[in-house]
């Protein structure tokens, strides 16, 4: 039932942007969680498990390229498989 051992590790670093030199499409092919400072998180654009941050959508706001502006939050990140 668990076949982990078949799944990507997942990185240090990851985006879901495509454009983003930090994205790797093979991890998506499987539902990865995020949990931010001991919370389940499911609106992550972006994260660091190094340096402590997830990037998230400010709100509606767009930038002049028409992708969600996004702030960054500092806390304690763990990135798993779902």
């Amino acid at each position: 039932m668990n076949d982990t051992a078949t799944l990507p590790p997942l990185p240090d670093r990851l985006s879901i942007d495509p454009s983003s030199p930090f994205h790797d499409r093979d991890v998506f092919q499987r539902d990865i969680g995020i949990r931010f400072n001991d919370k389940d998180r499911h609106d992550v654009e972006e994260y660091c498990i190094s340096e402590g941050w997830i990037k998230v959508a400010a709100g509606r706001t767009l930038d002049r390229k028409g992708k969600p502006m996004l702030i960054k939050l500092k806390g304690k990140v763990e990135a798993f498989y779902k």
